[in-house]
C-alpha cells in the first residue's frame, strides 16, 4: 500500500519523483504529493486524485531543486483529500516528511504536541512526524537533524517507511523504518529512495535494505547507515537483475495482459533458476536433511489471497509425494488461533512482494515456537528474506498490475518443485511418480505457450456473460484450489460476484442459488475425479445453467457451451495451465466493461498493513 519516492543528487529532482510516482500507480492509491527544496524553503505540491494532477499544477515547472520526497497515498487515516495527502509539514514548515504504515499512539501523541502548542491541519497519523521531530529538534542546543529523527521514531508504535527532508540541511535526506519496506538505489553522484525496486529501476539496478530500526542519512555522493542507537554500521549492496523494460507495457494495452503473456518465460527462468544437468531440482542450499525432514510431523504452508491459493494448490502434491500431514492457512487469521507448532514443524511462507503485514508476522510467530522457516518471494531482499531461516525465489520479474497472475504461477511451479526434492529426499512415494512429474515440470512453458494459443473462445464467452452479477466456479481436489483463484481474479478486476465451491458440496446448499441462465464453470483436470465433477455439472445444466468448462480430457458432449482444452499434463502441476484462461475470462469482461484492469478500486498489490 502507498509508494514512496525520494532523489538526492545533481539533477532536476520532481521529474524523478513524479516518473517514480507512476512506477508505483499499480500499489494502489487516492492522492499523491512530492516536497524539494527550493532556495533554502520547503515546496509542497499535492492533490487527491491520481499522479497526473501533480503534474497540472502551476507551479511543477518551476521547481528545480535537487533534492526531493514523492508519496501516493492509501487512506487509512482521514478521507482521500488535499490536506490528507502526503508529504506533511511541521508548523514552521522546517521538516517535510512521507509515510508508509500505520503510527498506532498517533492519539496520544498528537495530544501531547497540542499540549505544547502544535496543530494539525489534516486527519492522518503522519501529521504527529513532522511535528514530533520539530519538538525535539527545536528542544536541543545544537540542532541535530538525525538525532531529531531517532528521537521521534522512538516514540512511534506501529509500523513506518519514512523519508524526511529540513530545510536547513539542503544537502541531506533522512530515512527510517520498522514493518514496511523501504529501498535505497546508489547512483553515480545522486542516490534513490523508493517502497519498490521499480520505481527507480530505470535509474539504477544497485540497492541498500534497510532492517528494522535503522536508519540512512543520504547526500549526493554518499550514504551512511545507523543502527537505533545511532551507531554507524555497513551494509552490502545488492544488485537486482531485473530489466527495466520489464516495468514497461512493451506493446501491450494492460499491465495485466502483458504479465499473462510473460508466464512461459517467468515459468521458464523459476526452473532453470533450480534445475540440474541430470533432470532433479537442487535446493541443497536450504540445508533439510533426510533425518530433518524424516521428523517433520507437519508443513504449514501460510499466505495471503493468491499466494494462499498456490499454497492450496500443492497441498496435495507434498502429502501424496513425502507423506507429510500440510495444512494451509490464511495468515492474517493463522496467529489468532493458536496454531500447533514446535521444531518438529516446517513453515513455508509465500508472499509476491515479501512484505506482507499478516505473512510476516505469523513467519515471526513460528520463529518464536522453535520451528524452521521458508520463504517464498519474488523480491530479493524483501522484509520476508531476512527474517526466514531459508528463502527461496520466483523469478517472475516486476509485477506491476494488482491482480496477481505470474507471480501465482511460479509459486505454484517453484512449490511443486520444492515437493519433488523433499519426495527424492524422504523416498516416501513410486519414483516413477517423482520422475513423471519433473518431466511435466520441466515440460511448463511449452505448453503454456500452447495455452495461451488455444484461449481464443475466451473472448466469445466473455462477452456473453461480462453483465452478469453472480458466477460460480465449480473444481474437485486440485481443481478446487484453481476455482478459488479464478473467482478471486473475476472479484478483483471485474467486480462480480462470484464463489468457488468444493463440486461435491454443490448438493449441500449452493445449488438453491443456481437458476436458469446462470453462468457456472467446471474445472475438470483431475481424471480420478472428472466423472464425479461432470455429475455435478450436470445438476446444473439441468436447471438452465451456461457453462463454460476449462479441462485437458477428451471429453464426449455433455451439453457444455463452451469448452476450453489445454495440453495433458499431471493434475498435481496443472493449475499452472487451468488458470491462465481463467486470468484471460477476468481481463476481457473487465476490458468489456470499460474498468482500470491494472489498478482496480480499493486494492493494493502490496499489503504491508494488517
Amino acid at each position: 500500500m502507498c509508494g514512496i519516492v525520494g532523489y538526492i543528487g545533481t539533477k532536476k529532482a520532481a521529474p524523478i519523483l513524479i516518473d517514480g510516482l507512476l512506477k508505483l500507480e499499480y500499489r494502489g492509491y487516492d492522492s499523491a504529493g512530492i516536497s524539494t527544496i527550493e532556495n533554502n524553503c520547503l515546496s509542497l505540491l499535492k492533490d487527491k486524485g491520481r499522479v497526473k494532477n501533480i503534474l497540472n499544477l502551476s507551479n511543477f515547472d518551476t521547481l528545480s531543486g535537487t533534492i526531493g520526497i514523492a508519496h501516493t497515498r492509501w487512506a487509512t487515516h482521514g478521507k482521500p483529500s488535499k490536506e490528507n495527502s502526503h508529504p506533511h509539514f511541521d508548523n514552521s514548515s522546517t521538516f517535510s516528511v512521507v509515510h508508509n504504515g500505520i503510527i498506532e499512539n498517533y492519539n496520544e501523541l498528537k495530544n501531547f504536541l497540542i499540549d505544547n502548542g502544535y496543530s494539525f491541519v489534516s486527519q492522518t497519523d503522519t501529521e504527529v512526524i513532522p511535528n514530533l521531530i520539530h519538538y525535539y529538534y527545536s528542544s536541543t542546543a545544537n540542532k541535530d537533524f538525525l538525532q531529531s529523527v531517532k528521537m521521534a521514531c522512538s516514540d512511534l508504535h506501529g509500523s513506518f517507511a519514512i523519508e524526511v527532508i529540513c530545510k536547513d540541511f539542503p544537502d541531506n535526506i533522512i530515512v527510517a523504518k520498522k514493518d514496511s519496506p523501504l529501498v535505497i538505489g546508489k547512483g553515480e553522484h545522486e542516490n534513490y529512495i523508493a517502497s519498490d525496486i521499480p520505481a527507480v529501476l530505470k535509474y539504477t539496478k544497485n540497492f541498500y535494505f534497510l532492517q528494522d530500526n535503522e536508519f540512512a542519512l543520504l547526500s549526493e555522493n554518499s550514504i551512511t547507515f545507523f543502527d537505533n542507537n545511532l551507531n554507524e554500521i555497513s551494509k552490502d549492496i545488492k544488485t537486482i537483475d531485473w530489466d527495466e523494460n520489464s516495468a514497461d507495457k512493451n506493446g501491450y494495452e494492460d499491465y495485466m495482459l502483458k504479465e499473462i503473456y510473460e508466464q512461459p518465460d517467468s515459468i521458464r527462468k523459476t526452473i532453470n533458476s533450480r534445475l540440474l544437468d541430470n533432470g532433479t531440482f537442487d535446493f541443497t542450499d536450504l540445508n533439510i536433511s533426510k533425518n530433518y525432514l524424516s521428523s517433520i510431523n507437519k508443513i504449514y504452508i501460510v499466505a495471503c489471497g493468491t499466494a494462499m491459493h498456490a499454497g492450496l494448490s500443492v497441498k496435495n502434491t507434498i502429502e501424496k509425494l513425502c507423506k507429510i500431514n500440510t495444512e494451509v492457512d490464511i495468515a492474517s487469521e493463522f496467529r489468532y488461533r493458536s496454531p500447533l507448532i514446535d521444531k518438529n514443524t516446517l513453515c513455508i511462507f509465500v508472499s509476491q512482494s515479501g512484505e506482507t503485514a499478516d505473512t510476516l508476522a505469523a513467519l515471526k510467530l513460528c520463529k518464536e515456537h522453535s520451528a524452521k522457516t521458508i520463504a517464498i518471494t519474488n523480491v530479493l531482499g524483501s522484509s520476508i528474506t531476512r527474517e526466514a531461516d531459508y528463502s527461496i525465489l520466483t523469478y517472475a520479474g516486476p509485477e506491476i498490475a494488482v491482480a496477481s497472475t505470474k507471480a501465482y504461477t511460479a509459486q505454484v511451479t517453484l512449490l511443486s518443485m520444492l515437493a519433488t526434492y523433499f519426495a527424492d529426499v524422504l523416498n516416501r512415494c513410486d519414483k516413477d511418480i517423482v520422475i513423471d512429474l519433473r518431466h511435466d515440470i520441466v515440460s511448463l512453458p511449452a505448453k503454456l505457450e500452447q495455452t495461451l494459443n488455444s484461449c481464443n473462445s475466451i473472448k466469445d464467452f466473455a462477452l456473453r456473460v461480462y453483465n452478469e452479477h453472480d458466477i460460480f466456479f465449480l473444481g474437485r481436489g486440485i481443481d478446487y484450489s484453481i476455482a478459488l483463484e479464478g473467482s478471486l481474479k473475476l472479484k478483483e478486476i471485474s467486480y462480480i460476484h462470484s464463489d468457488a465451491y468444493a463440486a461435491g458440496e454443490l448438493k449441500h446448499g449452493p445449488i438453491a442459488l443456481i437458476e436458469d441462465n446462470t453462468t457456472v464453470i467446471t474445472i475438470l483436470t483431475d481424471s480420478n475425479l472428472v466423472k464425479k465433477s461432470i455429475s455435478n455439472t450436470q445438476e446444473v445444466i439441468t436447471r438452465g445453467a451456461k457453462t463454460l468448462i476449462i479441462t485437458n480430457q477428451s471429453l464426449p458432449n455433455y451439453g457444455f457451451d463452451t469448452i476450453i482444452t489445454i495440453p495433458e499434463i499431471s493434475e498435481y502441476i496443472s493449475p499452472v495451465l487451468a488458470i491462465v484462461p481463467l486470468q484471460l475470462l477476468s481481463y476481457f469482461i473487465s476490458k468489456e466493461k470499460g474498468l482500470d484492469v491494472d489498478k482496480p478500486r480499493n486494492l493494493a498489490k502490496s499489503v504491508t498493513v494488517e
